[in-house]
């Protein structure tokens, strides 16, 4: 008993550390694509009070229960997402609930936040509801594809389907990261990477500027502060996840933020350099050059590396 208690009060310490730091990244890149537009930008405290006054608002609309279980499905994902991804190699503090093969259930969990979000829009009645269903579904259907092509290679080429040990197997020199070892892979799943930002070119599913509606506005007061709380922390463990899978993992949490903030600066310098794609050019993206590139490493482990 005293073991787990000692576990979830480190899981809730890493949460903790890992939605501030969401929070704070997603307010430092709003700030540098408004200084790129020209603008001034938000200041760097406003993501959190953002989630406190939306905490502190109250609805008296209803939509239905499966409409305002969408965000806590959403946020259930984030926090299983990070529950079995190690953040820091090596520390038992920062080492959540991994076991061996947990790189299935974190992929797992990265589809159930999208899905039940899916069902809670589906339930709003909004004609616009439908849209951006099949957007979203369609898009991250397609990006799934390279990304789990990509992971396959490193499970194959690592023999091992735990997150911890594919970490343990890239130590002794930046030479060992999978992105020197097996650059296909890496390639693959940073394409899918950008898809899964939601950052120009494939922001799709909000569609800004072309309908006016979407989470922002249809989820309102504790729920729209979930969603926020969710992103922040769904966006810090796909970071950590990439890490710890493509670039050698971190020693500290010095190193977690350097790592983390470069692999997260490639969707920022995307989104503001290339304009919208439409959907089909999103779908038919992924499921080119990207699949592709998967397929490629693949056979680069299996006859190159292995070899």
């Amino acid at each position: 008993m005293e073991y787990w208690i000692t576990k979830i009060a480190y899981y809730l310490l890493t949460v903790s550390i890992v939605m501030v730091y969401g929070l704070l990244l997603s307010a430092v890149i709003a700030k540098t694509m408004a200084r790129v537009q020209g603008r001034v930008g938000i200041p760097l405290y406003q993501p959190f009070i953002d989630i406190m006054k939306n905490f502190g608002n109250r609805t008296a609309i209803s939509h239905g229960i499966m409409f305002y279980l969408g965000p806590v499905f959403r946020l259930a994902g984030g926090l299983g997402t990070l529950a079995f991804i190690p953040v820091i190699y090596g520390s038992e503090m920062f080492s959540n609930f991994h076991f061996a093969g947990d790189i299935l259930l974190v992929m797992y969990f990265i589809f159930f936040g999208q899905l039940g979000m899916a069902l809670g829009a589906g339930e709003g009645g909004h004609p616009y509801s439908a849209i951006g269903i099949a957007r979203g579904l369609a898009q991250m259907t397609s990006y799934e594809v390279p990304f789990a092509l990509a992971v396959i290679a490193v499970v194959v080429q690592y023999d091992t389907a735990s997150i911890s040990q594919i970490v343990a197997a890239q130590q002794g020199g930046f030479m060992n990261w999978t992105v020197f070892t097996n650059p296909f892979a890496v390639a693959a799943a940073m394409l899918a990477f950008l898809g899964m930002t939601g950052y120009a070119p494939f922001d799709v599913v909000m569609a800004p500027n072309e309908i006016p509606i979407g989470p922002a506005t249809e989820f309102h007061s504790s729920y729209l502060s979930l969603m926020q709380i969710n992103r922040a922390i769904f966006a810090g463990a796909k970071l950590v996840l990439f890490m710890n899978l493509f670039f050698g993992g971190a020693g500290n949490l010095i190193e977690l933020v350097a790592k983390t903030w470069a692999i997260y600066m490639i969707p920022v310098i995307v989104g503001v350099a290339f304009p919208r794609f439409r959907v089909e050019q999103s779908v038919r993206f992924f499921l080119k050059i990207p699949t592709l590139i998967g397929v490629l490493a693949i056979f680069y482990v299996q006859y190159i590396v292995l070899k």
